[in-house]
């Protein structure tokens, strides 16, 4: 009898300990994994900057079976060809408290890391682009003007490692084109065959 209630004792404790290692971050994970639900779906956009002017382009993001954002975002020409394209995952991190992305342009490897803040009604995003090309530029987003069927995206800009930034450098008005959505587990848990 004092043995089972040693068994009993010791798990419990190993419980409490085990929860108490892992709730403060699913805790942080769950109060913020919605933050960047407005992005999920597809989207058709409009980007003004002042070195390649106007343009238009794409955007889709879909939640990952785990709760990871990944989208891709796309600008294109008249005939529908394709300038730039680039493929961000988004990750909320429970330990520091904070969205984490990191950028994957085709060949470039994943260079360009930033960290967000939900703010109010808005997303504030500080991430450095270009450090493979070797022209790195740190960048302040904000997404503001969210609304079930558009957003605007605003962004500040410095190269020269923040002493000096432009402001407004970048805007993007965003339309949405598709409802939101979800892809499943690339590799599910299962049963090993025969068992």
């Amino acid at each position: 009898m004092r043995y089972g209630k040693l068994v009993l004792l010791i798990g419990a404790t190993l419980t409490t300990l085990l929860s108490a290692q892992t709730t403060p971050m699913q805790r942080a994970f769950d109060a913020h994994k919605g933050e960047f639900d407005y992005l999920l779906g597809d989207w058709e956009f409009t980007v003004t900057n002042p070195q390649y002017g106007t343009n238009r382009g794409y955007w889709s993001a879909v939640r990952l079976a785990d709760g990871q954002i990944l989208d891709e975002y796309r600008v294109v020409g008249d005939s529908g060809q394709t300038y730039y394209v680039t493929t961000t995952i988004r990750n909320y991190n429970g330990a520091a408290d904070r969205w984490e992305l990191i950028g994957a342009d085709a060949g470039t490897g994943l260079q360009d890391f930033g960290t967000g803040h939900k703010v109010g009604d808005e997303m504030r995003i500080e991430q450095t682009f270009g450090v493979a090309r070797g022209t790195p530029s740190q960048w302040r987003i904000r997404y503001y003007n969210i609304q079930p069927d558009h957003f605007s995206w605003i962004a500040d800009r410095s190269t020269d490692g923040g002493k000096t930034w432009t402001k407004d450098y970048q805007k993007i008005e965003a339309r949405r084109i598709g409802p939101a959505r979800t892809l499943p587990s690339f590799a599910p848990a299962r049963n090993r065959p025969g068992t």
